[in-house]
């Protein structure tokens, strides 16, 4: 039962896409998605190229972001501004900052991102409205479909405890780079199996799972083979755990194993 209710969300989600790219090609303008996780993306982007009607881009509001909105472009916008390629700004994806700070420092707790998460979904808001959630010092930056956005500026007073404000911020003007812990160490191939133990500090039998399990993405692709070799600067996404990026390896060890570096988003 449960298999055959996921198989029907598949098919309703490719659906949608499909729909979707035959309206931006029909009407001859953008048409987007709202927010898509890593396996909803990763869903989008393994749809066979003769099913849609358009190209798409894909924009989360900065750089390495997880969660993205999918933009279908007909080629007649392409021709129109004379280039290939569109910024996101061009593009005008429906979606804006917020960033929500405590009201009074002095008073404030230590809020994380599911605290931040779980006031903004208790406003009744979809998680398919919001986009990344981003820690900044004592508050945080959330990214808002803008069908949302003046709603959440309303009524959103409260994270836990602490009482908050909200200023709309512009995505032109969001520049986040996220911060990472180097960890160094040696494994005994690059492979996603033994890289996955190194990153997040647990057995490769549990990990290995978690691949097979498709929680496990490269560069926003499903990956569910133990073996897959990564290459130097992918970016390795676990749902539920964090993602982290494969910066190179080195010499090898006496025993034949392999020194790598890899960054790890916290």
């Amino acid at each position: 039962m449960m298999k055959d209710s996921q198989t029907k969300e598949l098919k309703l989600l490719e659906r949608r896409f499909i729909e979707l790219s035959r309206l931006a090609f029909q009407r001859e303008i953008i048409t987007y998605s709202d927010f898509l996780n890593l396996n909803e993306q990763n869903i989008l982007h393994t749809l066979p190229k003769d099913s849609i009607f358009t190209e798409y881009v894909s924009f989360g509001g900065y750089d390495m972001a997880e969660r993205q909105m999918a933009a279908f472009i007909p080629d007649a916008l392409y021709l129109r501004y004379g280039k290939r390629t569109l910024a996101p700004d061009e593009i005008g994806y429906p979606f804006s900052a917020v960033r929500i700070s405590p009201l009074n420092r002095k008073f404030a707790e230590e809020l994380n991102h599911r605290d931040y998460l779980g006031a903004v979904l208790n406003l009744g808001i979809d998680r398919s409205k919001l986009g990344d959630i981003l820690l900044d010092d004592d508050s945080a930056i959330i990214l808002v479909h803008d069908d949302m956005c003046d709603y959440v500026m309303r009524q959103l007073t409260r994270v836990r405890h602490t009482v908050v404000k909200t200023e709309q911020i512009s995505v032109d003007d969001l520049h986040y780079s996220p911060h990472f812990e180097e960890i160094k160490g040696t494994v005994s191939s690059v492979r996603l199996d033994s890289l996955l133990p190194l990153a997040f500090s647990s057995s490769r039998s549990r990990l290995s799972g978690l691949i097979e399990g498709g929680k496990v993405f490269v560069n926003g692709k499903l990956i569910t083979s133990n073996a897959f070799q990564v290459q130097d600067n992918d970016l390795i996404s676990v749902r539920g755990m964090g993602k982290f990026r494969y910066i190179g390896s080195g010499s090898r060890t006496r025993k034949n194993r392999t020194y790598v570096v890899i960054h790890k988003y916290v």
